[in-house]
């Protein structure tokens, strides 16, 4: 099984992927972009990579029983794929704490308002492979058992089930 564990940055998906019980094995695609050099160039506005997303599906190629995590996840194979989603308020937090780039932090949450990444995830894979977990109010353990009822299959698709929408009201 492939399982792809996705979202918008700071929604907590490397601090839930850390105490996850699983047997597959665990890739966090960031560091196995920089490490492999799987970057086709810079975003100097960003101050970013720009991902060789041929690359790292290459990389990835063949790999069974894998879990991979990046907020990119989505954008690559997998059997299930799970969105972590946090309320903009509380993401703005997290990336201010991180010492994100003010406008960065405002790009991320309102990404996180309109359901970018769960968009992106939907149109690739398709509803039924969707798992859409809150982590707003969830403790990484917490987000790390439902992450683990979604792979084990007690936790039915659910692209959808969150919204932030009041987010974007005046």
């Amino acid at each position: 099984m492939r399982v792809a564990v996705t979202g918008t940055p700071g929604v907590g998906k490397t601090t839930a992927v850390e105490p996850l019980e699983t047997d597959l094995a665990v890739v966090h695609l960031n560091d196995l972009i920089r490490e492999a050099d799987l970057a086709a160039g810079r975003d100097s506005e960003r101050d970013s990579l720009v991902v060789d997303d041929d690359a790292v599906a290459n990389r990835l190629a063949g790999r069974e029983d894998v879990l991979f995590e990046s907020h990119l996840a989505h954008r690559y194979d997998a059997d299930r794929v799970i969105v972590l989603r946090c309320h903009p308020d509380r993401l703005t937090e997290r990336l201010a704490e991180r010492g994100m780039a003010a406008d960065s932090i405002v790009e991320n949450a309102e990404s996180e308002a309109l359901d970018l990444v769960l968009s992106a995830a939907v149109e690739r894979h398709g509803r039924e492979a969707v798992y859409e977990i809150d982590t707003t109010e969830r403790s990484p353990v917490e987000t790390a058992a439902a992450i683990g009822a979604a792979i084990d299959g007690q936790r039915a698709p659910s692209a959808g089930a969150v919204s932030f929408a009041e987010y974007l009201e005046p």
